[in-house]
């Protein structure tokens, strides 16, 4: 899976996307669980949408992701903002190094991105290393709902003059996977002419009670599992599955 160019277009493609209610959750959820502490460690940070934005909201983010380009991208945005956000390239399933935070944070479906029950496992087994006793981990993820019924055999496209792009998703070869092939054509303006650039990306998830499990087993409490950025348990149609879990005491 690259992201070489896909970086460089992230933003526009998801500038529809709800970071503000992932904020509106997180704060919320803090505030239930009576959490006090502002540091907090973005896991899969991307483009550092979400880092800046807890950042302005006063807490001490620390960013990591996997892609050099995604980190140019949220690098150059956080100093455009004036906020001092360190940034790191690493693999969350083999975090290391970071000391522990009050807080963190796996957001929008990244965990979906490890390609095996091993990565998961072993992402979990690194946020409890790098939480202070009793601190929270969220994250969402896709239900198997979604990955199944909207997005595997389906095809989505865009048509803009300095963009365009078809996006068609083909079923994985293990159980609730989903591979995306997507195809850029990006206006470039001194030319007149379009550059295409190709993509392969690769997304997993598992049931509820899966994850549950493997949380339980790394040494978290499950807080809650909701859905859909609203206060319900999940239900057989509901998209992204959100989990709290508190790490036990030692």
């Amino acid at each position: 899976m690259s992201y070489e160019q896909f970086a460089y277009l992230y933003d526009e493609l998801m500038q529809d996307a709800p970071y503000d209610e992932w904020v509106r959750f997180v704060k919320e959820k803090l505030d239930k669980y009576q959490v006090d502490g502002k540091s907090l460690l973005d896991l899969a940070c991307g483009t550092g949408e979400l880092s800046v934005r807890f950042a302005k909201e006063g807490f001490s983010v620390t960013g990591v992701d996997l892609s050099a380009d995604m980190l140019a991208v949220a690098q150059a945005k956080a100093q455009e903002e004036g906020l001092n956000i360190p940034f790191f390239e690493q693999d969350m399933a083999n975090l290391e190094g970071h000391g522990e935070f009050d807080i963190i944070g796996i957001f929008c479906d990244s965990l979906n991105y490890l390609k095996s029950d091993l990565d998961v496992i072993h992402t979990f087994s690194c946020a409890l290393e790098h939480l202070k006793d009793s601190g929270i981990l969220f994250f969402d993820v896709h239900s198997t709902y979604k990955i199944s019924q909207l997005f595997i055999d389906q095809t989505f496209t865009m048509a803009e003059d300095h963009l365009s792009y078809i996006w068609n998703s083909f079923a994985g070869e293990l159980p609730n996977s989903v591979e995306h092939e997507l195809s850029f054509f990006v206006l470039d303006e001194q030319t007149g002419k379009y550059d295409r650039f190709d993509e392969l990306h690769y997304q997993r998830t598992y049931s509820v009670q899966q994850y549950s499990a493997w949380l339980e087993q790394a040494g978290f409490e499950i807080l809650e599992v909701s859905a859909d950025f609203q206060p319900t348990d999940p239900q057989p149609n509901s998209e992204r599955i959100f989990f709290i879990a508190r790490k036990k005491p030692s």
